[in-house]
């Protein structure tokens, strides 16, 4: 009886890391397909209340990637 308990709450275990590790993949593909939208419509909002353009709203998110320095500075 103790051993089936056992095995039915180490399988819940692993039931709720593949459910984390699914959600995690699922997130990061949503923001990495929609990371350069998202930077725009933020940036536009900032715009919009009175903020300057950003000079890095009209690049990619590959182009602002590769241009990082190694201290996390856009080129």
């Amino acid at each position: 009886m103790k051993v089936r308990r056992r095995k039915q709450r180490g399988q819940a275990i692993v039931e709720y890391v593949i459910l984390i590790a699914v959600v995690a993949v699922t997130a990061f593909f949503v923001l990495t397909m929609f990371s350069d939208r998202l930077r725009q419509l933020i940036s536009g909002a900032t715009t919009a209340l009175g903020g300057e353009k950003s000079e890095t709203m009209d690049r990619t998110s590959e182009e602002l990637t590769k241009s990082l320095t190694e201290d996390g500075d856009v080129n």
